[in-house]
């Protein structure tokens, strides 16, 4: 059974999980949005003010948490700021984050410009602040980066403000960015969604998203064109902190977590994945819109094998784990 691999027992809401091998020490890292799932203040509050989490794994089966990361706030903005959705690589290198990223921990939405910022490092604890990419804006956030068959760089992201919709960038050199367009509908032409991630398995590029009821499968030849699959991960685990939608997931490919993205280009030969996501264990999903007390709003994060199958990913969330190394 899908017990959760991770539970931050600080702030109880580890969400958004993203997993890279630091170089040096051959240990896995995991990146993640840390929610206040008990803050008692008004509206949603509880998801701003959050800083990036940090858990580390010797081989992705049990997982120590680690602190928070530091230097990431602009130095104009003072007091509690909101960090979610990390994305961080590997490549050139260099480690490279891009972080959704808004000033102060407001109760509401109305009015907030929501930016992905790019932030680089040596050693995945010092980071340093590049530049807000330049994408459709004010309402952008939960990024996502690839190589590009053709060269260079692409970068999937979610535009709050066009339906819920997923949108690329393209980049030479991971530090000046190009809008490119708009790859997957919102609302009202299509579901809206949002956590976007690209990976390649089993001779094919997979592109997933978190639709609220499950993960939506997106297959691709060129990691521009798009064929919808279907849903994954739509069914209860048996778990019993398992038995919700798997939200905002991370996948990463068995066999190439020390190779530089520059350089492997996303194309090995692979037949297997572990595909990282959080759940809302004692929330009621189907009895109401959303999470209102401290218990319905904490998060835990899980890991489901993926593979691909006559063309097809599939995925298994009743798993005890699965080890990167």
């Amino acid at each position: 059974m899908s017990a959760p691999i991770f539970v931050d027992h600080i702030l109880d809401g580890a969400a958004d999980p993203t997993v890279i091998r630091n170089r040096e020490t051959g240990e896995w890292w995991m990146y993640y949005t840390n929610r206040r799932a008990h803050h008692d203040g008004p509206g949603w509050e509880w998801i701003c003010g959050s800083p990036i989490g940090i858990a580390t794994s010797p081989d992705g089966l049990t997982w120590s948490y680690k602190g928070t990361v530091s230097g990431l706030d602009r130095p104009e903005d003072t007091g509690l700021n909101t960090l979610w959705a990390p994305e961080v690589i590997f490549a050139g290198g260099e480690y490279h984050m891009y972080l959704t990223y808004f000033a102060g921990a407001p109760h509401s939405f109305d009015g907030i410009k929501r930016d992905i910022a790019h932030f680089t490092s040596p050693d995945l604890v010092t980071w340093t602040r590049h530049a807000v990419l330049p994408l459709t804006q004010p309402n952008v956030i939960d990024a996502c980066v690839a190589r590009a068959p053709e060269g260079g760089y692409r970068l999937w992201y979610k535009d709050e403000d066009d339906g819920a919709s997923t949108w690329t960038a393209t980049s030479p050199d991971l530090y000046n960015w190009t809008l490119d367009k708009r790859v997957l509908h919102g609302r009202p032409d299509a579901p809206p969604h949002e956590g976007p991630n690209v990976f390649t398995l089993g001779g094919h590029h997979w592109l997933i998203t978190d639709e609220w009821r499950g993960q939506a499968v997106y297959r691709s030849s060129d990691m521009r064109n798009w064929t919808r699959q279907g849903l994954i991960l739509d069914t209860p685990g048996n778990d019993p902190m398992d038995r919700c939608f798997a939200r905002h997931a991370d996948v990463v490919v068995l066999g190439q977590g020390m190779d530089d993205l520059a350089e492997m280009g996303g194309y090995a030969e692979a037949d297997e994945a572990a595909l990282f996501y959080f759940t809302h264990p004692e929330w009621d999903e189907a009895a109401k819109d959303i999470p209102e007390t401290g218990a319905e709003r904490r998060t835990v994060v899980h890991v489901a094998r993926v593979w691909v199958e006559d063309g097809v990913l599939k995925a298994d969330r009743d798993v005890t784990g699965v080890r990167l190394s």
